[in-house]
């Protein structure tokens, strides 16, 4: 299963705008902020999660996926609620806290929930391995079409959720994926100082459902293997687990030092950039040329501008309806 000409220049464009909606909030994150860096300031207070230099996980897994298809999401969330088709002007609305965001402004960019695309995030370390089986077994149970995918990080992967999901899902046979992106650090803590494992796709064998590990951040293998075990998911077959090789270009949280890097890592991981990669694979395997791709970077650029300002020109929520979606 190799992505086709369409695909590929669609995977590009949610990469491409991925990226300059990312760079967009971190300009309007540091508002206020400077020089002395204070995390309660500005017009996005509290912490902010980039993920710059993942982007090709997003579009590889979500390019198989549709609108009833679930997808819960970690708290490094914005390139798979765009790959996933997260209406983006509500997102940025969101994330600056307004009353036109997905939840009026209530839960901010680590608690992006979108119903009309089954799409969730939330900042607990495998908190959504757990809610992934329950729309995985809602679906099989009244007989609906749909998968659920479950994005985590390698250090969820030693999180008991993670263990208790993988166990349940094999068990019941569940269409469910589960799809760890190795970017090699737990915040400051290498995986091989926290996994006992050097690949976590090796645990898959311990509850019977196959496990595939996918090196250099490859949109193109991530496709492939993400549309067989989606495939797979569909026809009955029960659940997949794929770790990802992927990179993460920018520090565990908006502020973070990373003297935790050896030298020279940073540096390293942005020569190998995801997206001027691609954009040179394009070109190279005749499915684009560069007139063509400088159109789709500016298309994305301008869908992130008119989100941004859509963002910035909403009212935040009167005060009063601050109770006002609270259950007890």
């Amino acid at each position: 299963m190799h992505p086709s000409q369409e695909q590929k220049l669609w995977m590009y464009e949610n990469m491409v705008v991925s990226r300059r909606f990312e760079e967009a909030i971190e300009q309007i994150y540091l508002e206020g902020k400077t020089p002395a860096f204070n995390m309660a300031d500005g017009p996005i207070p509290g912490e902010m999660h980039l993920s710059n230099g993942q982007e090709p996980v997003a579009v590889g897994v979500c390019a198989h996926l549709s609108a009833e298809d679930a997808v819960t999401a970690t708290h490094r969330p914005h390139h798979q609620a765009i790959a996933k088709g997260v209406d983006l002007k509500k997102m940025a609305a969101e994330i600056l806290g307004k009353n036109t965001g997905l939840s009026g402004g209530r839960g901010g960019h680590m608690h992006l929930f979108d119903a009309h695309v089954n799409f969730a995030c939330a900042g607990i370390i495998a908190q959504g391995c757990g809610p992934a089986c329950g729309a995985a077994l809602s679906r099989k149970i009244q007989g609906k079409p749909g998968v659920a995918v479950s994005f985590l990080g390698e250090g969820a992967a030693n999180q008991g959720a993670f263990h208790e999901a993988m166990n349940l899902a094999a068990l019941w046979k569940l269409p469910v994926l589960f799809v760890i992106e190795d970017n090699a650090w737990g915040i400051s803590v290498s995986k091989a100082d926290s996994t006992a494992v050097p690949r976590n796709d090796v645990r898959a064998a311990a509850y019977g459902m196959p496990g595939h590990y996918i090196e250099g951040n490859d949109p193109y293998a991530i496709f492939d293997v993400a549309g067989e075990a989606v495939k797979r998911a569909r026809n009955g077959e029960g659940p997949t687990l794929i770790e990802i090789e992927t990179y993460r270009l920018a520090g565990h949280f908006m502020g973070d030092a990373e003297g935790y890097r050896p030298e020279g890592e940073k540096e390293a991981l942005f020569e190998k950039d995801p997206i001027p990669a691609m954009r040179r694979r394009l070109i190279a395997d005749g499915d684009a040329t560069d007139a063509e791709i400088d159109g789709i970077e500016a298309r994305s650029q301008a869908k992130v501008d008119e989100a941004i300002a859509f963002a910035r020109e909403s009212a935040y929520a009167p005060g009063e309806d601050a109770l006002s979606a609270v259950f007890a």
